[in-house]
């Protein structure tokens, strides 16, 4: 599908920003990942472990995947050069997986899940 408008890349960014800002805000809990990385799969195996059902998007398998990579990047302020795992929970940027994991070691992952309505226990 070709995104309208005479901007072009702008337009494609545009839209994928969009696109991953209504992922974010549509489910409790998204973890932008691609197939096959490891720091993917533990965040993933972290969140599954604790009884968490997250949406997950595989960047490298979606249409706007190279472009919604770029956005997530410049969330991430451009501090990491791997531009995913990335976690939204309650609509609101968590980070990478250092900031999960930080969260989860002094104890905040679970209260931000319960409050995202990820986890009712």
């Amino acid at each position: 599908m070709a995104v309208q408008g005479g901007g072009g890349a702008s337009d494609v960014l545009a839209a994928a920003y969009e696109r991953v800002k209504w992922l974010a805000g549509s489910n409790a809990v998204v973890i932008f990942s691609m197939t096959g990385c490891c720091m993917c799969h533990v965040v993933k195996s972290l969140l599954f472990g604790l009884g968490v059902g997250p949406t997950i998007v595989e960047l490298d398998q979606c249409e706007f995947g190279p472009e919604m990579r770029s956005v997530l990047h410049r969330l991430a302020g451009g501090r990491h050069h791997q531009a995913v795992p990335v976690v939204f929970v309650g609509g609101k940027f968590l980070g990478g997986i250092e900031s999960v994991m930080a969260c989860h070691i002094n104890g905040t992952l679970i209260p931000l899940l319960k409050e995202a309505g990820a986890l009712w226990l």
